[in-house]
């Protein structure tokens, strides 16, 4: 039971991340019309660095992929961590309003990292 539940959660979680990458990529998902100043402030600023968004929406669409299956899913896990961290910084410094989301997709996220912990032994020694 335990495993159908951490795939549910992965599932939307890496599909999630997936749509998150192509919409950096592709620009297909509209803007919110009253966005806080401080965060369209920030969002110009990622867009100004021409190769900053893309490269971000290709590590989400890897991450994602890699974390919707349970043998690639430590791996996605650690790929997709530092974005998380980064949209957790987003949402508690720039704009509250997407903090449940972004603390949700960390849990899960931690989640994934915890029940994998087994498989990174080789990396601390």
């Amino acid at each position: 039971m335990k495993n159908k539940i951490l795939f549910g959660f992965s599932l939307i979680f890496g599909l999630m991340m997936l749509n998150a990458g192509l919409d950096k990529l592709f620009h297909y998902m509209p803007m919110p019309e009253k966005m806080p100043e401080s965060l369209v402030n920030a969002f110009t600023a990622f867009t100004q660095i021409g190769w900053l968004l893309p490269l971000v929406g290709i590590v989400e669409i890897i991450g994602g992929i890699l974390f919707i299956f349970p043998k690639t899913r430590a791996l996605g896990a650690i790929v997709i961590f530092p974005i998380i961290v980064g949209i957790m910084l987003t949402n508690t410094v720039t704009d509250m309003s997407g903090f449940p989301i972004a603390l949700a997709f960390l849990l899960v996220n931690i989640w994934a990292l915890y029940d994998n912990k087994e498989k990174y032994s080789l990396l601390v020694g």
